[in-house]
């Protein structure tokens, strides 16, 4: 609990307006798009990073836990004030500072919109190419702090293989600068990388420096429908064997694709169990000549139907489609839990069979989709929170999930982050020196240990 005077400090530093605690404003900072919730003491919205300084210097000074937050879209619990104390949200810092062409950077605010920032790019005729779904909700800090992908990854990509330097706000309230402007930089060590996917649990984050790149003369989609399964997979296999470079390769399975159908009337024939969403970009004659190449190989693979498109209303249409693959799977049950593990290509088939088989199982209906060019699957749970008996099933199923994916060569999550709710598992996957090294790390910035407590280690 915040004391008055403190509260009283924080108003006066930054303002009436900034430091909110009415119950409505705890409650719409007290979850992400996890099941999990928990109260803050207080809310406070800082609009540059002296004020992030203000607030991290009283919170350390009086061992308040802090919990960075953006738009609250994560997926592991990794925004939730576990242990209350201030939520620091981060959505008025949402400024683009700068574009420069010349250069292909960009400097942005924590608080910018993904999705805002690549519109605004384009128009510049640059590329930022990290895409998760939630691009047009989620906010580049909160991207940064997970180093979120999306479709684009197999390709381009993640958040960290976009980030030339970052400003952050140390728990002390220090302002460190690192990175640079410059494609290369290898001066000292390379802190940006690890405040990159570091969950909010180092520091915070007041501004980034981004890589970006030419937009793409070309894209071309192709939509590729299969009778079985493994024939989907077949061809992610054969498309990588080939040489081919899709900006993305994503598969989606027959549950995904009988919600994705009714919610966004995306036309498969009939039959289909599952199909591939990829896309060509480049020069036209090279991304028309891969195209072409993934329809031969998709052909060859057993495709009942493939269907290019290079006109932009009818691709986006197909992306938004498959974009809204967990809100169409939402509408299914009243519960839907999104996981994200990773496995080596070669081990796709094996895993999308082994949560066939967990949700057999377990008695739960589990739709699998996910960036197949890469090994990353999303997982996901229907269920019904107000049914403990499902529930309890639910977190039996997701435990095996991670279980099956770490003992096929896999990882926890690609793109998703730690949070609370993999905690646990991290052990199985760095091992208890791994574990020891980080707890360290976190010690040296954090000694404290105010920063988003609970996340990432048990």
């Amino acid at each position: 609990m915040l004391s008055d005077a403190l509260l009283k400090k924080l108003r006066k530093e930054l303002g009436q307006e900034n430091v909110l605690t009415s119950d409505e404003e705890l409650v719409c900072h007290s979850y992400d798009a996890t099941l999990i919730r928990s109260l803050p003491d207080a809310v406070v919205t800082p609009r540059t990073a002296e004020d992030v300084s203000k607030v991290l210097v009283l919170a350390n000074e009086n061992a308040i836990p802090v919990t960075p937050r953006g738009s609250g879209t994560g997926l592991t619990g990794g925004s939730v004030p576990l242990r209350g104390g201030i939520v620091l949200c981060l959505t008025k810092m949402n400024s683009i500072r700068e574009i420069a062409p010349a250069d292909l950077l960009a400097v942005v605010e924590p608080g910018v919109v993904t999705g805002e920032l690549q519109r605004k790019l384009e128009e510049e005729g640059l590329f930022y190419p990290p895409d998760p779904a939630s691009l047009e909700i989620s906010s580049i800090g909160g991207n940064i702090g997970n180093s979120a992908g999306g479709p684009r990854g197999f390709k381009y990509g993640m958040t960290k293989d976009y980030i030339l330097g970052l400003e952050v706000v140390l728990p002390t309230g220090e302002l460190v600068k690192t990175g640079a402007r410059t494609v290369k930089c290898v001066t000292g060590y390379d802190l940006a990388r690890l405040f990159t996917g570091s969950e909010g649990t180092l520091g915070v984050i007041t501004s980034a420096i981004l890589r970006l790149i030419p937009v793409p003369e070309e894209r071309i989609t192709v939509l590729a429908s299969f009778k079985r399964l493994e024939d989907a997979a077949s061809l992610v296999s054969e498309a990588v064997s080939a040489g081919l470079a899709p900006s993305a390769l994503e598969i989606m399975d027959s549950v995904t694709l009988s919600a994705v159908k009714e919610s966004s009337g995306l036309n498969s024939p009939e039959g289909t169990s599952a199909v591939v969403l990829s896309e060509t970009d480049g020069f036209s004659e090279v991304a028309m000549k891969e195209a072409q190449k993934v329809r031969e190989l998709s052909i060859k693979n057993g495709a009942i139907s493939v269907q290019m498109e290079k006109d932009k209303e009818r691709r986006e249409k197909l992306w938004a489609a498959r974009r809204g693959a967990f809100a169409a799977l939402a509408r299914k049950k009243p519960t839907t839990i999104l996981e994200d593990i990773v496995v080596p290509r070669t081990k796709l088939v094996e895993m999308v069979r082994a949560v066939a088989e967990i949700g057999r199982r377990h008695q739960l209906v589990i739709a699998t989709y996910g960036h197949a060019g890469d090994g990353n699957l999303h997982p996901t749970i229907l269920c019904d929170k107000r049914d403990e008996d499902e529930m309890r099933r639910a977190g039996s199923a997701a435990g095996e999930i991670f279980e099956r994916a770490l003992d096929l060569g896999g990882t926890l999550s690609g793109e998703h982050g730690i949070g609370f709710e993999k905690a646990r598992f991290l052990k199985k996957e760095i091992g208890e020196a791994g574990i020891k090294i980080m707890k360290r790390l976190k010690d040296s910035f954090d000694p404290k240990g105010i920063m988003n407590p609970g996340k990432m280690f048990e």
